[in-house]
C-alpha cells in the first residue's frame, strides 16, 4: 500500500497527491467490487453469502490437508469476504479524512507510510466488528438448528434486524458518531501531534473506524437480513452510508431511512403473522 501511494505521487504537489489518493481509494473499491462480483458467481459464493459450510471438492481437499481445516479454511474465507466488503463499501467514505491527513503530513519522508497506517487502523476497527457480527450470526444459526420455531420463523430475525436498524437511526449515539465523521479537521487535529507518528496514525485510523462503525453498524447488519452476497443491496447501503457520513445534509436522511426500515420490518411481520 505504502509503495503504491508513493509511486502515485510522493513528489507531487499537495492537490495532485490528494487526487492520486482518491484514485487509489477508488481503484481499490472498484477492485473489491469486481472480486466480490466474480466470487458471488463462483462455486464458493456461500462464503460471501454465509449460506453454509463445505461441499466443494477442491476446497474439501484443502481442508483435509490442514489441521483443523474444516474450521480454519471457512473462517479465513469468511474473513476475506468481509474485508472485501469493507473495502468496497466503507473505504471510499474515508477519503475526506485521508485527504486531509495526507495534506497535513506532506513533506514528511514517512508520510506515505502514515497514510497506510491510518487505513490499516480503519480496517482493524471494522474487522473487529465483523468478528462480533459473524459470531452473532453463527450463534443465531446454532439456535435455529435447535429450535423448530426459529427454523419455521426465520423471517422474525430479519425483521428484528431491520427494525433495530430503523430505531438506531434516531439514537443519540448515531448523531454523535456522525458529528465526528462530519468534522475531519477537528478529528485529526485532536489526535495527530507528530510526537509518535506511527502510533498516532494507526490510532487515528482505529478511532475513525470506531466512529464509522458507531454510525453505520446497524445499516451494515441489514446485509445479514437481505443477504450479504447481494451486490445490489451492498451498493444501496454503501451509497446511503457514504451520503450520511460525508455530505453536510446527510444527517437529514436519518428520518426517512429510519421510518422506512421500521415500516419494512412492520410490513414483513404483518405479512407473516
Amino acid at each position: 500500500m505504502a509503495s503504491v501511494l508513493n509511486a502515485l505521487g510522493a513528489n507531487a504537489p499537495s492537490g495532485e497527491r490528494n487526487v492520486a489518493l482518491g484514485v487509489l481509494l477508488g481503484g481499490l473499491a472498484v477492485a473489491a467490487w469486481g472480486v466480490l462480483w466474480v466470487w458471488s458467481g463462483s462455486p464458493y459464493a456461500r462464503y460471501v453469502d454465509h449460506g453454509g459450510w463445505l461441499d466443494a471438492r477442491a476446497l474439501g481437499e484443502l481442508c483435509r490437508a490442514i489441521p483443523g481445516g474444516t474450521i480454519v479454511v471457512p473462517l479465513v474465507l469468511y474473513a476475506l469476504a468481509w474485508v472485501l466488503m469493507i473495502a468496497a463499501m466503507m473505504l471510499p467514505t474515508t477519503y475526506p479524512l485521508l485527504g486531509l491527513f495526507r495534506a497535513i503530513t506532506r513533506g514528511r519522508p514517512d508520510g506515505t507510510r502514515l497514510v497506510a497506517l491510518v487505513i490499516a487502523g480503519f480496517f482493524v476497527a471494522w474487522f473487529a466488528f465483523g468478528i462480533v457480527a459473524h459470531a452473532a450470526d453463527a450463534g443465531l444459526a446454532w439456535i435455529g438448528a435447535r429450535s423448530s420455531w426459529l427454523t419455521l420463523n426465520g423471517w422474525a430475525a430479519g425483521a428484528a434486524v431491520l427494525g433495530t436498524a430503523g430505531l438506531f437511526q434516531f439514537s443519540a449515539l448515531k448523531y454523535r458518531c456522525l458529528e465526528e465523521c462530519h468534522t475531519p479537521f477537528a478529528f485529526v487535529a485532536s489526535r495527530w501531534h507528530g510526537r509518535e507518528p506511527a502510533r498516532e496514525a494507526f490510532r487515528l485510523g482505529i478511532d475513525h473506524g470506531i466512529f464509522c462503525v458507531g454510525c453505520c453498524w446497524a445499516l451494515m447488519l441489514c446485509m445479514f437480513a437481505v443477504g450479504t452476497g447481494s451486490l445490489g443491496w451492498m451498493l444501496v447501503l454503501a451509497g446511503l452510508m457514504a451520503v450520511e457520513k460525508n455530505l453536510p445534509g446527510g444527517i437529514r436522511l436519518r428520518l426517512p431511512v429510519g421510518l422506512g426500515l421500521i415500516a419494512l420490518a412492520a410490513g414483513i411481520t404483518a405479512e407473516r403473522l
